[in-house]
């Protein structure tokens, strides 16, 4: 029998999603540097670029890869021989208990604060719990007196992007997956790795893809082999036909949006084929500890070895510098598509609540409580800014959901042009063509780089709203590429939206 104090479980979650929240996985940089040397794309190379300073950056300051800090994950493989006490005598408390406690004390740390997500009540007031909990909480009974836990911080973009089919046995996987991927689009961030469930019941289907996810990244090796199994032989085709389809990093174009593909499979009825597709982002964030009943988990960071000769600043050498103090219309119109920009000058910023508060308010004829002709507005919602920071890490949201917005505030209320991630859909496209303005990408993944390039920061409306608040950035050269021009033309040519 092995007995393990729950304060020690605390302890060692709190840390183990503290540590995550600031460093990659080694596996992950050593993928993310192999696929930037061979892309040849320009817009992708720059992005993967960002993607690798912003991870050496966070490693070095210990603030997080991304403003989406995550979903708190926490998978168990708990010992049949293990008892958890208390130090203080008192009953134990339950694992959910336990875990909410661990992620509680990460998310608030005063050093390092991560952005709450969670909201209670999804079907009412989705009010937001402060604290990131309650954590998602997955417990396998095994044999033997061991306590294994993987910890997940998983942002929303690559599990709003999963798929889920029923297919028949004799259908192709690799044809299903395939057909998924251009109407996922860019909100997941890529490159990443695709997690394949296959097999089990729907919701087994759907944690075997998850947990896949957390394998290491194997997939410069197994293309040196011929497939060991039918598993491998998947993998193999499914990266290699997805990375065809010429998505690349953050949708931009190129060769790399996959990084790997995970493959887990369970027995299933004969009848069925259960399959699942889960991705994981470009912030990818895990880390595995055992508790042994002596204390706490020794954690061990990666060593900053692990980012050697990745430059602590991005550059290219043709970007345009734009002052957004003196930006106009016939500027706009100059702008090419796939060209870097490097923003200096006063931005905006608004999300998901703030622009319904705003096409409200334009509905009812009633004034804004912020002028937005000839602004540009960036879709983000910060971390908690700590010491001297203008602004916690500070990367951007998925554009497209703020698609229904663009029409209402270009023709009413004379916006400019706008900063997210992913790709626009065809209502949002023409208001821009219409419109003769602009949409920009920052590189989603990337926050804590994009954040250094914020020199202050200041509320202008909706307070109320916490990190949604309207904000007034001043920025020194933010780093965008174009992603729709003037014309209405689009970066992201493999979006199928509607």
């Amino acid at each position: 029998m092995t007995r393990i104090a729950q304060e020690d479980l605390v302890q060692s979650l709190a840390e183990a999603f503290q540590s995550i929240s600031h460093h990659h996985p080694p596996d992950f940089v050593r993928a993310l540097r192999s696929a930037w040397a061979r892309e040849t794309h320009p817009p992708a190379k720059a992005a993967m670029a960002q993607l690798l300073v912003n991870s050496r950056l966070a490693a070095q300051g210990r603030r997080p890869l991304c403003q989406d800090t995550g979903v708190g994950q926490v998978f168990v493989q708990l010992g049949c021989g293990v008892q958890f006490y208390r130090r203080d005598g008192t009953p134990p408390r339950s694992l959910q208990a336990v875990a909410d406690e661990g992620v509680r004390r990460a998310y608030r740390d005063p050093i390092n604060p991560l952005r709450a997500t969670m909201v209670a009540d999804p079907l009412g007031r989705r009010t937001n719990t402060q604290d990131n909990t309650p954590a998602v909480v997955h417990c396998e009974l095994v044999a033997g007196e061991g306590l294994d836990v993987l910890v997940v911080a998983k942002g929303g973009g690559g599990d709003v992007q999963a798929r889920f089919a029923t297919l028949k046995p004799s259908d192709s996987v690799a044809d299903w997956v395939i057909a998924q991927l251009p109407g996922m689009g860019a909100g997941w961030c890529p490159p990443g790795t695709l997690g394949i469930g296959i097999g089990g019941t729907p919701e087994q289907a759907m944690l075997l893809a998850k947990q896949s996810l957390f394998e290491p990244i194997d997939m410069d090796r197994l293309q040196t082999r011929p497939p060991a199994d039918a598993a491998e032989a998947l993998r193999l085709a499914v990266y290699r036909r997805a990375n065809a389809l010429g998505i690349g990093a953050q949708g931009l174009g190129g060769t790399s949006a996959v990084l790997d593909v995970k493959v887990r499979t369970a027995p299933c009825h004969a009848a069925t084929l259960a399959v699942a597709l889960i991705p994981n982002c470009a912030a990818t964030r895990s880390l595995r500890f055992a508790l042994d009943g002596r204390g706490p988990a020794t954690l061990e960071e990666p060593s900053l070895d692990d980012w050697a000769g990745i430059p602590d600043h991005f550059e290219v050498a043709d970007a345009l510098r734009v002052d957004l103090d003196q930006l106009d219309a016939p500027q706009v119109a100059r702008w090419r598509l796939g060209q870097t920009l490097l923003l200096s000058g006063r931005v905006l910023t608004a999300r998901d609540a703030a622009h319904q508060r705003l096409v409200d308010r334009l509905a009812r004829g009633e004034p804004l409580p912020v002028d937005l002709r000839g602004r540009v507005v960036y879709y983000v919602g910060p971390v908690e800014a700590v010491g001297d920071e203008a602004v916690g890490p500070a990367g951007p949201t998925t554009a497209t959901r703020m698609d229904r917005f663009v029409e209402p505030l270009m023709a009413q209320a004379g916006l400019l042009a706008m900063i997210g991630k992913a790709e626009r859909g065809p209502e949002a496209r023409e208001a821009i063509r219409r419109h003769r303005g602009a949409s920009l990408c920052a590189t989603g993944g990337a926050a804590y780089l994009l954040s250094r390039a914020i020199r202050s920061a200041r509320v202008l409306a909706f307070e109320d709203l916490g990190m949604e608040a309207i904000h007034e950035f001043t920025l020194v050269d933010f780093p965008v590429t174009v992603a729709v021009d003037s014309q209405g033309r689009t970066l992201h040519a493999f979006s199928v939206l509607p």
